[in-house]
């Protein structure tokens, strides 16, 4: 599993967490976020964990309004604030890349094999929640 390293290709114009073509699947027990990691990274190199304290440091700020705690235009603000308050509660994050329908599907069956609290994709131009 690789330690998550923020770029400038995971923010969007405005500075906001936005990594396209990922996913970002947040739990609430760490063994479960490392459980299904290692299942996930047999077929896939690029699974990033995320702990509650990387979070906050360097996901929460890139909301576009950074210790600022007021509604920000857009879904992507609203889904870093929720990423933030989770965080917050402990839970641990994946982020995963993900290129097609049928790759988050086969992320998905494995992710629902655990409880998980947040899931998100990031398309091109949209973010769709994950069940």
């Amino acid at each position: 599993m690789k330690d998550f390293e923020l770029t400038k290709k995971m923010l969007n114009m405005g500075g906001v967490f936005y990594p396209t073509g990922y996913a970002v699947i947040m739990f609430p027990d760490a063994a479960d976020v490392r459980k299904v990691a290692s299942e996930l990274e047999a077929g896939n190199d690029g699974v990033m964990l995320l702990s509650p304290e990387t979070i906050l440091k360097e996901i929460s700020p890139a909301d576009g309004h950074s210790d600022v705690h007021l509604p920000s235009v857009g879904t992507e603000g609203a889904t870093v604030h929720k990423f933030g308050d989770l965080a917050r509660e402990g839970h641990y994050g994946l982020m995963i890349p993900v290129h097609s329908g049928e790759d988050t599907e086969r992320v998905m069956a494995v992710v629902r094999t655990v409880p998980f609290s947040y899931a998100q994709r990031y398309h091109s131009l949209a973010m769709e929640d994950l069940e």
